[in-house]
């Protein structure tokens, strides 16, 4: 992985724009860690299951046959296709797994999740550069496992933002330089309000998350503050936030106003919101885009069932295009995907529909609307803040 991208894929977008993929929680460990070439140790501390066999066997039950061993870019699937064709200059994702070998899992917790780290080329073939490690499943595996998993992403040329040996390095934005101009910094942050603990929180002396005890606007202040001090002229600053709840559609007043504060004090061009199991409403304020929500984007979830109504097999790859000079937003696409089998699929026209309609239900409230072209490639809609109305995409790739 180089450690400089070439910004700027020209098109629609204008050869001077950067264009971004994110998306939300990829959880490589458990079911899908043992249908790869080096699985871990299976054994579970579940309530009801005590390895992780039992997961790829209720996804098998509900989808048919997977495999055993399989290439380690199996679980991206169509996802890399999309990946080629639009040519994000930077890619980012929650990282929902520890990639560790560690026994040490932490007691009292109901699950814990780990991806052997001979299975690391399961990210790098997707040439991720930053995984987002502020989460509530970083940890599982006890602070011995949070060690090996950065050094393990570390070793692979992996960035890393959310967590680290210490405050200072968990606190620190992952810096991904662009050739042309400037960088995109990552700052990432776990809140209490996602189940993580203050326990789990980076000290001088222990390492841990980058620990956020509550989501406000008086708690988006110092952020703000800490992200403008770090940015220098020409940077695109993302910040991630592991918030909330992980079912329901509600956007707390805390958040909004928390994702408005970083913007408002000039801490953020884009606030990158994940937890919840499906995709979330999403709003343009003041021309930064703010993503509440993004949904699982790889899990082994398969065959549990409960939650059909939210839809948690369908996903969205995000790729937001910002201008360089400002940060604000020129475009958002979003392709809409399907979990199949522990793999990622292009949606069917019925899967593309229902996202399309649950965007444009949940985005009216912050005055997004959602379009749609003939391929099945979403296009957010809004009102620019000088009451312009934009369409964020052209009809072609």
């Amino acid at each position: 992985m180089s450690a400089v991208r070439q910004a700027g894929s020209g098109g629609a977008d204008g050869p001077d724009a950067i264009r971004l993929f994110l998306c939300g929680d990829v959880m490589t460990g458990r079911g899908i860690d043992q249908v790869l070439p080096h699985p871990v140790e299976p054994h579970l501390f579940e309530s009801w299951a005590r390895t992780a066999a039992v997961y790829v066997e209720l996804a098998e039950r509900a989808a048919g046959p997977i495999g055993r061993k399989l290439d380690f870019a199996y679980p991206w699937g169509d996802a890399l296709a999309v990946l080629q064709e639009l040519g994000p200059d930077v890619r980012i994702v929650n990282l929902e797994t520890a990639v560790t070998t560690s026994e040490a899992a932490q007691a009292g917790k109901g699950i814990h999740y780990r991806m052997n780290p001979a299975n690391l080329p399961c990210l790098t073939s997707a040439d991720i550069d930053c995984c987002i490690l502020a989460n509530n499943h970083v940890l599982d595996w006890g602070h011995e496992g949070l060690l090996q998993t950065l050094a393990s992403l570390h070793d692979a040329g992996l960035r890393t933002a959310g967590a680290g040996r210490d405050a200072r390095e968990a606190a620190a934005p992952a810096a991904i330089g662009l050739s042309s101009r400037g960088r995109v910094l990552v700052f990432a942050f776990a809140a209490a309000d996602s189940g993580v603990t203050p326990e789990w929180a980076a000290t001088e002396a222990r390492a841990g998350v980058n620990f956020l005890e509550r989501v406000s606007a008086r708690s988006a202040a110092p952020i703000a503050e800490l992200a403008s001090a770090r940015r220098q002229p020409g940077d695109v600053v993302v910040v991630s936030v592991h918030w909330g709840g992980n079912w329901g559609f509600d956007v707390s007043r805390e958040q909004r106003a928390f994702a408005h504060g970083l913007i408002d004090d000039g801490g953020a061009d884009i606030v990158h919101g994940h937890s919840s199991h499906h995709v979330k409403g999403i709003e343009v304020y003041r021309n930064k885009l703010i993503l509440y929500g993004c949904g699982d984007f790889l899990n082994d979830y398969e065959g549990i069932r409960g939650q059909e109504r939210f839809r948690p097999d369908l996903t969205l790859m995000y790729f937001p295009v910002l201008d360089p000079a400002s940060g604000d937003l020129r475009e958002l696409r979003a392709v809409p995907m399907r979990i199949h089998r522990f793999r990622l699929e292009r949606a069917d026209a019925q899967g593309s529909s229902w996202l399309r309609r649950t965007l444009e239900r949940e985005g009216a409230a912050f005055g997004t609307g959602v379009a749609a072209d003939e391929h099945g490639m979403l296009s957010l809609c809004w009102q620019t803040a000088d009451g312009v109305p934009a369409v964020a995409a052209s009809k072609t790739a």
